[in-house]
């Protein structure tokens, strides 16, 4: 259901997933449209530093000094991390949305940024809204999303600002989290960016649990009415 926002300012905070070269320059992990989700990021990014809101960047770094591979875990032919390993820029934040001085920023060792104990203690003051954007839809922006909900933080979710492996992937990601968005809101770019300008916008809120059915022939359209 689409209903009327307004966002809370001094209690919005924006966080930006992953956001990092591997997923341009790395044939394994390529993102699907990965230029246009970095454009409409540091759009939000730069609204979000306008308005004087509250910036968090997290990135994967795949540390095995710190958190040893975990059972299954894929591992290149040395033995070293399959994705995201430390000592090569692929890790490295894109630059059109770097982190400035002062803006808070972790590197994290699983999905979820609240497995990393930097990011818990950030939240021990956390916002009312976030608002999220980052690749992939249905991994580390998915999980950290559902623990976000699961700890009373609403989620702007911006669906043209996060990314997956592919179009339908990061759709189908999108509507299957929107459908369990307690307290949440989906909208678009130019959406959220009014949002940070103080604006009231109108997006669509959950209403009930699960009411988005798709097959595979409808899932475009339903991911355009969110």
């Amino acid at each position: 259901m689409h209903l009327p926002l307004d966002l809370p300012l001094d209690r919005t905070a924006l966080l930006l997933i992953d956001l990092q070269e591997e997923h341009r320059q790395d044939p394994r992990y390529l993102v699907d449209g990965y230029d246009a989700v970095l454009a409409r990021s540091a759009r939000l990014l730069a609204a979000a530093r306008t308005a004087g809101l509250r910036v968090l960047h997290a990135a994967y770094l795949r540390d095995f000094a710190k958190v040893p591979p975990r059972p299954f875990e894929p591992v290149d032919a040395d033995g070293a991390p399959a994705f995201s390993a430390p000592g090569t820029a692929l890790t490295d934040i894109c630059p059109e949305v770097a982190p400035r001085p002062g803006e808070e920023q972790i590197l994290k060792n699983d999905l979820s940024c609240f497995t990393d104990s930097d990011f818990v203690a950030m939240m021990q003051q956390p916002p009312e809204w976030m608002i999220v954007c980052g690749v992939w839809s249905e991994a580390c922006v998915a999980a950290t999303i559902r623990d976000c909900v699961a700890r009373g933080i609403r989620v702007l979710m911006v669906k043209d600002a996060c990314g997956s492996g592919t179009r339908t992937m990061h759709q189908v990601a999108m509507l299957n989290l929107a459908n369990r968005l307690y307290g949440g809101a989906v909208t678009d770019t130019a959406g959220a960016e009014a949002l940070i300008a103080g604006d009231t916008q109108t997006v669509w809120r959950l209403q009930g649990a699960a009411p988005l059915r798709f097959d595979a022939d409808t899932i475009a359209a339903e991911f355009a009415r969110l």
